[in-house]
């Protein structure tokens, strides 16, 4: 039986029960295999990957729930990489929220809705090749880029890799850091990730190590002395954005200030920005 054909005989599973509501045309039905709990802000679930399903590391779909005749759907990145047997989704919880209020109530064995086709401007293929890969995420939107760290393609295509996360609350960083933590050691990409990826996390509202938003860390310099690497220019260097509207548009204008030009699919550049937000 196809998995388009399987779907339509489904019962969704929500909250422990069976959903009312059918899955619509042209979604999968997956079933939640994992659910963490970061805060009272963030958690990440994970879900079953249907077999014909494909996406390049770095893209996003739109996820939905079986709570409604027309539920409501939002953009969210994928966190795993393209070769994972599970989708991984790091997400935000708004209290009244479209969609978030209900999704962060999800466990083990509910079924959670995809729309079949994956898309998005974070993917290798829409940088040119460079030696570093700079990955600016704030919030939620370091799951793209969790995405690429564990992707091998990425590791061929830049010498360095630097993840930067800003948060307000150190407790909010925690995604990345066991992420990246667990990539050390991992078997299949550990060597790969060796010296060669930089995880740089930072906090605007209580004491850290690194404090201040990016974009000032970019402008200030400190961001590159920390690291002891040069300041970005065209050349060597390239980037990938991910973060709240206004990280997009100040970081953007930092990238363009440095000499780096915006790229998409259809025409690979210096650097890319994602523009899919969820609630």
């Amino acid at each position: 039986m196809s998995d388009t054909l399987a779907s339509e005989t489904v019962t969704p599973v929500l909250e422990g029960k069976p959903s009312p509501f059918a899955v619509p045309t042209g979604c999968y039905p997956l079933t939640v295999s994992e659910v963490q709990h970061y805060t009272d802000r963030l958690f990440r679930f994970r879900v079953t990957r249907p077999r014909e399903f494909r996406f390049r590391s770095g893209e996003f779909v739109m996820i939905g729930l079986p709570n409604s005749e027309k539920p409501v759907f939002r953009a969210y990145s994928i966190a795993s990489p393209s070769w994972d047997e599970e989708l991984e989704f790091f997400s935000i919880k708004v209290p009244d929220g479209p969609l978030t209020e209900h999704l962060q109530k999800i466990r083990e064995g509910d079924t959670v809705l995809m729309r079949k086709k994956a898309t998005g401007t974070l993917v290798n293929d829409a940088l040119e090749p460079g030696k570093r890969l700079w990955m600016f995420s704030t919030g939620t939107g370091i799951a793209p880029f969790a995405s690429l760290i564990r992707d091998p393609e990425t590791y061929d295509k830049f010498d360095t890799l630097i993840l930067t996360h800003g948060c307000r609350l150190v407790d909010e960083l925690k995604y990345g850091q066991d992420l990246v933590a667990a990539l050390r050691e991992d078997p299949l990409i550990g060597e790969l990730v060796e010296g060669r990826l930089i995880h740089y996390p930072t906090v605007t509202r209580e004491p850290f190590e690194r404090q201040g938003r990016i974009t000032d860390l970019i402008t200030s310099g400190k961001l590159f002395e920390d690291l002891g690497l040069p300041r970005m220019g065209p050349e060597d260097d390239r980037g990938m954005i991910c973060g709240s509207m206004a990280m997009l548009k100040d970081t953007k204008e930092l990238c363009i200030s440095h000499g780096l030009e915006e790229g998409a699919n259809n025409k690979p550049a210096q650097f890319v920005v994602e523009r899919a937000f969820v609630d």
